[in-house]
């Protein structure tokens, strides 16, 4: 064929006499189309208006479909202004053109210009005009075309089938697609993968995989694209085995080399927590490393909570001269975040800067967030001011910050601004709303914007909105009002939800409510200790010791998972861990003079020693001394000793805290410091 074009070419350019043979001239520009040879179709164009032959309307659309798809538009819109006559293919060559070049408004112009004229749609018309409605998200008018394919009896043609369910489920409207699908009588590659990745897209996993699995059942053509949906949809769900299953097909149909397979494949084991695996395929795929495939293994160290691997992934990664994009930023700052490593996080910040993603929504919303829980207000808020157009996910991140402090007039004053800005809450939004109201004891408002949840804003409460409502009511110490409301659920409390009011039953004393809740927390976790140990408290409270003995040999029998207690502080690029009545540190002695010094102060401004809650029947003055040398308080010590002046210190421990809360600043002794709580029973 191509040989048949040289000579075609040489005939055309040489004696010319070849130039009105109209299907030699045709055959010649779909070669330089399908080839993308511009400058020869440019050159084609002018020797035939140089020798007086002007393209007819035949001609003239087959140099339409050869300028869109080298993406010289100009061109194709001069050639078609200047057509004298113009049919169905005309119209289609130009709506393709500007659709397949990411002008998508002006596909839909030309399309509507069509109508006018009274030109008949194709289906290849009809397919390039959804798609643009698909990236312009306009899916009023792609209904209007969806009616319009209907009425023209393209309803059945497989190639308008996948760009309909295409559309409606990337704009959002996932029955429909499913609808669209359906009504297709026989489904192929294309549709299928369309389909399942609209199931991804929307977050439905699970049709996703059931999909996949239909699809095989049909004997339908498996190709790279679907399963690389569907490993995204094994990724959020944590299907490993399944994940496994879609590897071995990898395996046997060849694409186990291909990059964009790798990885999704990097990816899924990385979320399943499966490391192993992920760095045998990302192994596979060495020669051919990408920013995509980093950070899908900074991810997965992220999950499992490794994150001086992440880091020291993110350095290879800079060291082989690879730039980080947003994504990995994201990724590494949520962690900083969730540790409270300011001095990373703060470094992290000045790459942020240095690669220019300072202005991505996504980067500086998690860097609000970092700030904010490593008790940096100032930054949080600054950070926020200079997002120039903030999204509900900025304003959601803001919220969230006040409310882990307990600042709930901040956090409705914030809820506010983004209301004012005519943002659309959504059921983040009211986690992190109620959650503020809890914190800060907001009782009313808390209710007041439960209840208004649907009504006014259209967000359905969901299990966490309602489990917010009972630790509010908790805390508050309206247990009666709790238990109304847990009685009046739609569904029962989750763990959280069961958690929150065993812990409000504890705090104040209600030893039938807390039984009842600390069965149903049983039953939902049979295997973790918490509700057992949160249960020996009260006994402990009551000093009913037998019970408590009771407990702790269930625990004991039951083989759950008691986790030791311990804290740990990072100075100076160093990890020092401490245990309860820890002696091994090598400055032990400063440690706990400087300890005893901090007791003396607190109690002088009316500190008094929790001594109830110790579980063990002892006397008072050893429950202090045992209270008093808890693994926290060895952390801020040695921290308080260690750090200048001005220094922000952020301990971490892994249990609840007893001085007071899970979050405080400490400003007498010249210091900013977070303590934060590693697990929230």
């Amino acid at each position: 064929m191509h040989e048949t074009s040289r000579m075609c070419s040489r005939n055309l350019f040489g004696s010319g006499h070849k130039l009105s043979d109209t299907k030699t001239v045709a055959h010649l520009i779909q070669t330089y189309a399908r080839t993308k040879e511009l400058n020869k179709g440019k050159q084609l164009h002018a020797m035939l208006i140089r020798g007086g032959c002007l393209p007819n309307t035949f001609l003239s659309n087959h140099f339409l479909n050869l300028y869109s798809k080298c993406g010289e538009l100009d061109y194709t819109i001069k050639l078609f202004d200047k057509m004298s006559q113009r049919n169905m293919v005309s119209w289609t060559s130009i709506i393709t053109g500007f659709a397949h070049n990411s002008r998508f408004q002006e596909a839909l112009s030309s399309f509507c210009q069509m109508r006018i004229e009274g030109e008949i749609a194709t289906q290849f018309a009809l397919s390039s005009v959804l798609q643009a409605c698909t990236s312009l998200g306009a899916i009023q008018f792609g209904t209007q075309v969806h009616c319009l394919v209907v009425k023209c009896g393209f309803g059945c043609e497989l190639f308008v089938g996948s760009n309909l369910t295409d559309m409606y489920s990337k704009c959002g409207e996932l029955s429909d697609a499913c609808k669209a699908f359906e009504e297709m009588p026989c489904k192929d590659a294309v549709l299928w993968t369309s389909m399942i990745d609209g199931f991804v897209k929307n977050g439905d996993f699970k049709k996703a995989l059931t999909a996949y699995m239909k699809m095989v059942t049909d004997d339908v053509f498996i190709d790279q694209h679907v399963l690389c949906s569907t490993l995204s949809a094994c990724s959020a769900l944590k299907a490993s085995s399944f994940g496994k299953s879609l590897h071995a097909t990898i395996l046997k149909l060849g694409f186990e080399y291909e990059t964009f397979i790798g990885n999704a494949l990097t990816d899924m084991y990385s979320k399943s927590g499966d490391m192993v695996s992920a760095s045998n395929v990302f192994q596979i795929h060495s020669d051919c490393i990408s920013i995509v495939s980093l950070t899908a293994i900074i991810d997965g160290y992220v999950e499992m909570d490794q994150i001086e691997k992440a880091l020291s992934t993110f350095v290879d990664l800079r060291r082989r001269g690879i730039e980080p994009n947003e994504f990995t930023f994201t990724s590494l700052i949520k962690a900083c975040a969730n540790q409270a490593k300011l001095e990373h996080g703060s470094q992290l910040h000045g790459q942020v800067v240095k690669f220019n993603f300072k202005r991505d929504p996504f980067v500086s919303s998690t860097l609000v967030d970092m700030y904010g829980k490593c008790g940096l207000f100032d930054h949080s808020i600054q950070l926020f001011d200079e997002i120039e157009n903030p999204d509900e996910i900025a304003w959601n991140t803001l919220v969230g910050v006040f409310s882990q402090h307990g600042l709930g007039r901040n956090a409705i004053e914030t809820f506010n601004g983004m209301i004012h800005r005519g943002l659309k809450p959504n059921a983040v939004t009211f986690v992190n709303l109620l959650k503020g109201c809890s914190h800060a004891g907001m009782v009313e408002d808390g209710l007041n914007y439960f209840s208004s949840m649907e009504k006014i804003y259209g967000v359905v409460p969901k299990e966490e909105h309602y489990s917010c409502v009972i630790d509010l009511l908790g805390r508050a110490g309206k247990l009666k009002e709790a238990e109304d409301f847990i009685n009046n659920m739609p569904f029962e409390p989750n763990v959280f939800g069961w958690c929150s009011f065993l812990g409000a039953c504890k705090i104040h004393g209600d030893m039938e409510r807390a039984k009842f809740a600390a069965d149903k927390l049983m039953k939902l976790e049979p295997e973790n200790s918490g509700a057992h140990v949160l249960l020996s408290n009260i006994y402990a409270k009551e000093k009913q010791w037998e019970d408590v003995q009771s407990l702790r040999k269930m625990i004991k029998d039951g083989n759950m998972n008691k986790l030791p207690g311990y804290s740990w502080v990072d100075i100076r690029n160093k990890t020092h861990v401490f245990g309860v009545e820890d002696w091994s540190h090598p400055q032990k002695k400063e440690i706990y003079e400087k300890l005893d010094n901090l007791l003396d102060q607190i109690k002088r401004i009316g500190y008094v020693p929790q001594t109830e809650s110790v579980l063990i029947d002892m006397d008072d003055n050893l429950k202090e001394k045992l209270l008093h040398y808890h693994s926290e308080r060895i952390a801020v010590a040695f921290s308080l000793l260690t750090c200048p002046t001005g220094f922000i210190i952020s301990p971490m421990v892994r249990v609840p805290v007893e001085i007071t809360g899970n979050a405080q600043k400490l400003e007498s002794f010249g210091k900013d410091m977070m303590l934060h709580a590693r697990k929230p029973y």
